[in-house]
């Protein structure tokens, strides 16, 4: 039903890749000196230079062909003007209207959802101001010192990942912390050193259904009613988010204390709403306006700006080149920021959990390499693990280097020396070293013949590794939020291209099913016979040695 592979340009394209395998990146840059002007994009806060790809003006032309063969540009439109796009679950797909700035109205099913998103949004004004000034009392009529939120996957990665990245920003008035996972450790450490009179909870699960997050709600619950001597005292130090306001009211939550959600907006893209009051407690709700903003001129940018000067979409057809076409397996994300020591955890959920698909949109095997699986670290931690890895193996790794002119903690030549790191990584893993240059410098070095020979192979680079660079003036909330609506929007054309459903998550759900049985078998001390011989024996060995060390 009309595969992407029986496109004209992604049959040029797979010709083209034939032709590219075979040249080298520092040759490219030998015969033309523009190349940095013609594949780098400058906007007023951010650079992206993607002259370090296996690329010529004609892959570039090829690919943008192909973007407009998939139609992004009206499938851009469709988004944004609230269409269901999501096609299996017959969603609209509109995080871009928790932010948008302008005063236009965006429909969902002819109700105008922009005064929901005002509507929520002076709520969390409202509230992130209580808490911050201190008039928000607990149980014992003091103040609120320490949030903690409760949540998985999208509800808990977005917040975590910005209020880590914008610390400075923070004045410290609150405390936030964070809890995601049902690994009971995790919390019995955030609640030790707290007081629980002085702790707000925050949960934040869509249906309130999630097992994890449920359980981690109902111990901290457990924790403040042992401290408090009283079940109402839940009322004072426990909100939520979540559509599900009956679940959220079962528990004791008030109503008045519950923010919406929405079917339209993605767990993986929902720190702009409700989702994000541990971002607005945190900062203030003026740097989460920010925030918004930051992300609003992005989504200006990718909605009028031609396909070729578009940052977005620059990414996600360099990602479809390198993946399915050169066939790349996997790619690097590797900040140069110590504030962005979570955002390659948080760009592997929203990547891999949206196109990690194998069937098309109407439900066909796709036949073609499609996302590939995102890892990655802060770059100097990375030099001293995985960057040989990087530079010699005989896996391609296509890879981000993100960074940024100045820091946000500026000691005297530590800059400078983060930044030349992150310049010299990408000329080295372009360049390579052959074999020659090896030999040559050994002997320059006074090495003798016999050591040249014995070390000389293991010293070649091969270079060719294909980087991309994101250099942003400055950590900030309005450039973060130009950061991560640039992941977000190349996810989307990515998916286009693609053909894949990217804002369903079907793949999650056969192990939640099976772990939600097992989990009555070990509560239970029984096993179902059902199970295969591995999961059967490995239950039977876990009961085995629990049952021991109660004896």
């Amino acid at each position: 039903m009309g595969s992407r592979e029986h496109l004209n340009s992604w049959k040029k394209l797979t010709e083209h890749a034939q032709l590219m395998k075979h040249q080298h990146m520092k040759d490219l840059f030998s015969k033309d000196s523009e190349r940095f002007n013609k594949f780098s994009i400058k906007l007023p806060s951010i650079l992206l230079d993607y002259s370090k790809n296996a690329i010529t003006e004609e892959t570039i032309s090829l690919l943008t062909n192909l973007a407009k063969e998939c139609d992004v540009e009206s499938w851009r439109e469709k988004m944004f003007s609230g269409e269901r796009i999501n096609r299996t679950e017959d969603r609209a797909v509109l995080h871009t209207a928790l932010r948008n700035r302008s005063k236009d109205a965006v429909f969902v099913g002819g109700k105008n959802i922009s005064k929901d998103v005002e509507k929520t949004l002076v709520q969390i004004e409202r509230f992130s101001t209580l808490i911050r000034q201190g008039l928000w009392k607990g149980y014992s009529g003091k103040r609120i010192t320490d949030i903690v939120n409760i949540g998985v996957g999208g509800s808990n990665l977005g917040p975590q990942m910005v209020t880590e990245a914008l610390k400075r920003f923070s004045d410290d008035c609150v405390n936030v912390h964070y809890v995601s996972n049902v690994d009971g450790t995790q919390i019995a450490e955030v609640l030790r050193p707290l007081k629980p009179e002085n702790v707000l909870f925050i949960v934040s699960s869509k249906t309130f259904t999630t097992t994890e997050t449920m359980l981690n709600a109902k111990t901290a619950m457990k924790w403040l009613t042992t401290a408090s001597f009283d079940e109402s005292a839940i009322a004072k130090h426990f909100i939520a988010v979540s559509s599900n306001k009956i679940n959220a009211m079962k528990l004791g939550i008030l109503e008045e204390n519950i923010f919406d959600m929405w079917d339209w907006v993605g767990g993986r893209f929902s720190l702009w709403s409700a989702i994000g009051l541990p971002i607005a407690i945190n900062l203030g709700f003026d740097h989460f306006i920010e925030l918004l903003k930051g992300a609003y001129e992005m989504d200006c940018h990718f909605c009028e700006t031609p396909l070729e000067q578009n940052i977005p979409v620059i990414l996600a057809l360099l990602s479809v080149w390198n993946c399915t076409f050169l066939g790349a397996q996997s790619q690097a994300i590797l900040p140069y920021d110590q504030s962005l020591h979570m955002l390659s955890a948080y760009l592997q959920q929203a990547e891999m959990e949206s196109n990690g698909k194998s069937v098309n949109w109407f439900g066909e095997t796709i036949n073609y390499p499609t996302v590939p699986s995102i890892w990655g670290e802060l770059g100097i931690n990375g030099q001293h693990a995985f960057y040989q890895y990087l530079h010699q193996s005989n896996n391609i790794v296509p890879a981000d280097f993100i960074g940024s002119v100045e820091s946000n903690t500026p000691i005297e030549g530590h800059h400078e020396t983060l930044m030349a790191n992150f310049f010299a990584q990408t000329q080295a893993l372009m360049q390579g070293v052959d074999e020659q240059q090896v030999r040559d410098d050994l002997k320059a070095k006074g090495r003798l013949p016999e050591y040249i020979d014995k070390v000389a192979p293991h010293k070649v680079h091969k270079g060719n590794r294909p980087t991309n660079t994101l250099l942003m003036n400055q950590i900030s909330p309005s450039t973060l939020g130009n950061l991560i609506a640039i992941y977000e929007h190349k996810i989307f054309v990515q998916g286009i291209i693609l053909q894949v459903c990217s804002f369903d998550q079907w793949g999650v759900e056969l192990g939640k099913g099976l772990a939600s049985e097992i989990e009555i078998e070990l509560h239970n001390n029984v096993s179902n016979a059902n199970h295969d011989s591995s999961t059967l024996s490995l239950l039977k060995h876990f009961q085995e040695i629990k049952t021991q060390s109660k004896d």
